[in-house]
């Protein structure tokens, strides 16, 4: 049965077809071709046939749902994770981690070279363990009392309706792929060791406790000086429920910090987390932002530090800085380095990270880069290079003041490869050429394609002064 409506419209059916999948988009879907038409297929990979149903027709484009492999490939895997295929986490676990790096570094290959009309033969690889990479993690919790979950936020969270449902009592995971409820979980292969250890020991922790109907969330981190949880409850613990709480605190030897809102994040056990990056060590609070993968982060800064080609003499600028990442070590090897950031706490993090490590020639400064920027007292000053981390939405404000300031290399680091090939455009057309591209496979198994670029100025002068540039 069908259901038609207009042509702009999308039309839903159940037709089952036969297809043949010649190549894997970085989502972890097959793409094949029937009747003229491009259709994805998730669970299927290049060189093999499927009998699948038809479950979105478009115009272009069409979508299936896997009914039966008719051929397997041998780039097919075992997945490590027996929630695999239900849990949201994951897409690609089935497929050889080789194949997931050469789908992800093609599909950026061929945007590039699509959007900025750059001819792409070498796309580098910046990648870490397949497994075990994770150091942060958000599940939800929920608590089931009989048929139906208790409310939790307000809301009432379903269940995953996969195989025999489980005995009433709390339950923690991530979400169903493609849907809000909530898969329970009892291992995560992606998460580090450290974190993957405490899933079961936790369960059992908050299950005791006399608000375990009222949780709303549980944040696992791993720094280096050992694991922390943030636990966002709904009502005021008991005096019982926090002693339970510390006497897990010593005997898992993780830290924890207690959410009694959205905003508000207060340290009941340990010290304060720190992360170490090129030799910096950098503090942090439990909800700023990290890299998740912390082999990907460590090359990651490397290869931006050797891509600039840091000279003693040179000054810096870092934009969308965070609390110091790249800037701290852009530090150790430049004469000046200029940290810029949207978030006024982590421009306080910074300044304080750049005390710890003893640092003298760094300067924080709090600036909304969505904004313009041209009258900031730092946009005048001359650099010599630049190296920018925008979040997913890119850096379209920014780029006419990279621009003026005609910085001699740029490196662009983007968790968005269409707006890092929008962005790019700005930089070529001020006569930059695109010198390397680089895919880091920041998380293996999901359809997240990270990558970072090198610009370098044509005629090799760096304008030195903000007068000079602007």
């Amino acid at each position: 049965m069908a259901q038609f409506y207009s042509p702009n419209r999308r039309v839903t059916t159940r037709q089952t077809i036969n297809v043949s999948v010649t190549d894997l988009d970085p989502f972890g879907q097959g793409v094949a071709r029937h009747q003229g038409k491009t259709v994805f297929v998730p669970g299927v990979l290049p060189e093999e046939q499927a009998e699948a149903r038809l479950t979105e027709d478009k115009r272009q484009y069409a979508r299936a749902e896997l009914k039966r492999l008719l051929t397997r490939s041998a780039q097919r895997v075992e997945p490590r994770c027996p929630h695999f295929g239900v849990c949201g986490g994951c897409q690609q676990q089935h497929a050889d981690v080789a194949l997931q790096q050469r789908s992800k570094s093609a599909a950026l290959q061929k945007l590039m070279t699509r959007e900025t009309g750059q001819t792409l033969t070498d796309i580098g690889l910046i990648a870490g363990p397949a497994y075990g990479y994770r150091r942060r993690a958000r599940l939800a919790l929920y608590f089931l009392t009989g048929d139906k979950p208790a409310s939790v936020g307000g809301k009432a969270p379903a269940l995953a309706k996969s195989g025999p449902q489980p005995a009433p009592g709390l339950r923690m995971g991530y979400r169903q792929g493609q849907s809000h409820d909530v898969v329970d979980i009892a291992t995560c292969p992606v998460l580090v060791p450290e974190l993957d250890a405490l899933l079961a020991p936790l369960r059992h922790c908050l299950s005791q406790l006399q608000g375990e109907k009222r949780l709303g969330h549980v944040e696992l981190v791993l720094a280096d000086n050992g694991p922390l949880l943030v636990l966002r409850h709904l009502d005021a613990l008991s005096a019982a429920d926090t002693d339970a709480l510390r006497a897990f605190s010593v005997a898992q030897q993780v830290a924890i910090y207690l959410a009694p809102d959205a905003d508000v994040v207060t340290s009941l056990t340990g010290d304060t987390p720190v992360y170490r990056v090129s030799d910096m060590t950098l503090a942090f609070s439990p909800r700023d932002f990290i890299q998740v993968n912390d082999a990907v982060n460590q090359q990651m800064v490397a290869q931006a530090l050797a891509w600039l080609d840091v000279q003693p003499q040179d000054r810096i600028l870092d934009l969308f800085c965070g609390m110091g990442n790249f800037t701290l070590p852009l530090a150790t090897r430049a004469a000046e380095v200029v940290g810029v950031e949207g978030v006024p706490a982590l421009v306080e993090k910074g300044r304080e990270n750049a005390r710890r490590n003893g640092l003298s020639n760094v300067t924080f400064s709090h600036q909304n880069l969505d904004e313009d920027v041209a009258q900031q007292s730092w946009s005048a000053q001359g650099f010599d290079k630049i190296l920018l981390d925008p979040a997913r939405a890119g850096a379209a404000e920014v780029m006419p003041q990279i621009v003026k300031l005609a910085p001699l290399r740029v490196v662009y680091v983007s968790c968005n490869p269409t707006t890092l090939a929008r962005d790019s455009k700005v930089l070529l057309a001020a006569g930059y050429t695109l010198a390397q591209v680089a895919m880091l496979d920041m998380f293996p198994h999901t359809g997240h394609l990270e990558s970072m670029a090198l610009f370098l100025q044509r005629s090799g002068k760096a304008a030195r002064s903000g007068k000079a540039a602007l």
